[in-house]
């Protein structure tokens, strides 16, 4: 006979083979880590609730419902907010060593991440729209499993996906996949940088650049949130701290190289780019000290 603690401890450890998934799941959906954690712990409270006997599909089960508590933290989030997401907001981003050979390990977790520049557009997405697209198109759920969690008809939460990946489609930039193509051009901006150099800044960046720096709401001066367009006006920000850069080294950022400042055993900044034919594109930096005190800098 089978004791309750048992079918717990078979229970939680069936949980955990999917926590991974999840956790993935509720990253996509809120652009945070901490609250990605909230989210899966919860699926986990949810789950000790349930009858489990009545589940015939666990890993569908978990999904949607991790699904579902994301979508009302995203509801919560559009109704608090007075004023539209400012546009400077940098998604938390994940940070891994960047090997210098090829690792099938770093190469299967490229596979399965997703870039910063594509979770700054699904911020922007309608919440509904968000859960459609990343349950669909990111993890394969169909919509007669999606329709029920946002109390639509599987035609409509078609709708929903679709309008989301047109966004996605239209507006996250191009980058060059390779992982070498992307260093040789960060190794070229931090060697401008480094050197101040304006002219060989100016040459590795594309002369429609974009530069998203969220600094938090607390952070004012010259270090404050921002966006800047344009090669000559990014180059020149690029040298005014160039002191970060000069303390940065190149580490994995989500799916991408990406420079990570640490100073005094603190995380200052994190820099993720997007690069298309050798030059930068777009810059995303993460410099809110509150929300850099919950990440990890990865070994040397």
């Amino acid at each position: 006979m089978t004791s309750a603690g048992d079918d717990k401890e078979s229970l939680a450890r069936r949980f955990e083979e999917h926590r991974g998934h999840l956790g993935a799941v509720a990253y996509r959906m809120l652009g945070s880590l901490t609250e990605a954690e909230d989210a899966v712990q919860e699926t986990w409270l949810r789950l000790g609730r349930a009858d489990t006997a009545a589940i015939d599909n666990l890993g569908g089960w978990l999904t949607t419902v991790t699904g579902r508590i994301c979508l009302d933290l995203l509801r919560a989030r559009t109704t608090r907010r007075e004023q539209p997401m400012d546009e400077t907001f940098v998604p938390d981003p994940v940070i891994g060593p960047l090997t210098t050979q090829a690792d099938p390990e770093q190469e299967a977790l490229r596979a399965d991440s997703v870039g910063v520049a594509m979770l700054v557009v699904l911020e922007k997405l309608e919440p509904d729209e968000r859960l459609a697209f990343v349950l669909h198109d990111m993890f394969a759920v169909p919509f007669d499993d999606i329709a029920p969690v946002v109390e639509r008809n599987a035609a409509a939460t078609r709708q929903l996906a679709s309008r989301a990946r047109r966004r996605v489609r239209d507006t996250v930039p191009p980058s060059d996949p390779d992982l070498g193509r992307q260093k040789e051009a960060l190794d070229a901006f931090m060697a401008a940088a480094r050197g101040g150099d304006f002219e060989a800044l100016v040459a590795v960046l594309h002369p429609d650049v974009v530069l998203r720096a969220d600094a938090g709401a607390l952070v004012r001066g010259i270090t404050a949130s921002k966006i800047l367009r344009g090669s000559r006006t990014v180059a020149e920000s690029a040298l005014m701290f160039a002191r970060y850069t000069a303390a940065a080294r190149m580490v994995l950022v989500n799916d991408g190289a990406g420079l990570l400042s640490v100073v005094d055993g603190r995380i200052r900044s994190v820099m993720s780019f997007t690069v298309e034919n050798g030059r930068i594109t777009a810059v995303y930096i993460l410099a809110d000290p509150d929300r850099l005190d919950h990440l990890e800098a990865p070994g040397p």
